[in-house]
């Protein structure tokens, strides 16, 4: 594993993606449409400080941050929340925890291979390991 997580990431699979979104609640409609897109995640990384875009055809969410420091989270287009985030490094892992309505909010980010993976924390509230894989493209598609 590698703690350099920069690139543009094409999502290859996600499980348990529509239950993870339901415990949040996030509307019916809005589930329905999340579960068919295929997602891109760009990584901007410099060091400890990243720049990531989530980009599909329905929404897209942008979030920068600096791992070791609390920020406020407003999770527009996702589930409208307000959140204080802290993302911290575990060994090669990002673990992002988010404290607000619900508990065990945030997940784990790495990267594996050619894969970056991020799983959910699971709780009593939601379920556990909601995950996506990500492919970097091959070199010649960008």
């Amino acid at each position: 594993m590698t703690r350099d997580q920069n690139g543009t990431w094409e999502m290859e699979s996600n499980d348990n993606f529509e239950g993870y979104m339901k415990a949040l609640d996030i509307d019916f409609a809005t589930r329905k449409i999340a579960v068919h897109l295929t997602q891109t995640k760009i990584i901007d990384q410099e060091g400890d400080n990243f720049k990531t875009k989530t980009n599909s055809t329905f929404r897209n969410y942008d979030l920068d941050f600096t791992v070791g420091v609390e920020f406020e989270e407003h999770t527009k287009g996702l589930d409208n929340r307000t959140v204080k985030t802290l993302v911290t490094w575990e060994g090669d892992v990002l673990v992002c925890v988010q404290k607000g309505e619900k508990e065990n909010r945030g997940w784990r980010q790495w990267v594996e291979g050619d894969k970056l993976h991020l799983v959910s924390p699971g709780s009593a509230h939601l379920p556990s390991h909601a995950s996506a894989n990500c492919r970097l493209p091959w070199p010649g598609a960008l």
